[in-house]
This record gives structure tokens, sequence and C-alpha cells, in this order.
């Protein structure tokens, strides 16, 4: 499986910004999806993450409320949807697949390449 992110950049704090990842590759929707982030100086760390079905997600209390993931199997698509942005959400963001759970960052089989955002108050 290999991830693209998308959707990355700068904004103001108490903003919205979509990320996006585009999968390919082999039974993308059997793949539990996530998102996961590291800030310089941080650990990865993780973020959202949804079953291969959609039907349960997943989120860190930091950004519970505020973000929402999603997919769409047909398009091979995962979102990101992150409103009332905060500085402290300013990482580099990585789409993240595995075939089990994917709350850890040692349960990710594939990791995309990473997209930053950055939130300026």
């Amino acid at each position: 499986v290999q991830l693209v992110e998308s959707g990355g950049g700068l904004v103001l704090a108490g903003g919205s910004l979509r990320l996006s990842c585009t999968a390919s590759g082999r039974s993308f929707s059997k793949f539990a999806m996530g998102w996961f982030r590291q800030a310089p100086g941080t650990e990865r760390e993780f973020v959202a993450a949804g079953t291969w079905s959609g039907d349960k997600t997943y989120y860190a209390d930091s950004v519970k409320g505020r973000f929402t993931i999603s997919r769409d199997n047909d398009k091979n698509m995962v979102y990101l949807q992150m409103n009332s942005l905060k500085p402290e959400d300013t990482a580099v963001y990585y789409c993240a697949a595995a075939q089990y759970s994917i709350t850890t960052v040692q349960a990710v089989d594939y990791w995309g390449q990473g997209t930053q955002v950055t939130v300026s108050s």
C-alpha cells in the first residue's frame, strides 16, 4: 500500500484544514486507516483512526470534538477534517494504514511521506 498525503499548509488559529490521503495498492478497503503527527523534537503521536468499514472511529483526547476522520473506499481516500485549529496542532501529519488496530505507532504497517500543518497564533 502506498500512501500520499495532501492538504497541509499555513492557517490562523481557529481556522480549518482538510487533509487527504490517497492510497494505492492491494486491498485498501481492508485496512484500518489513521492519522499521526509529529512536532519538532517530539515523538510521533496518534491523532485519529477508523476501522476498514468506517463504522468505528478513535481520536486522541487532544483533538476530540475538533477533528473528524472519514474514508471513501470507492475512491481509496482517507480524510482528516481539522477545525478550531490551535498552534499546538502544528506538526507534520502522516497518513497510516494497518491490517489491525492502528492507534499506536508500532501497529502501523504503512506510512505516507507526511504533510506540514502550521497553525499561527
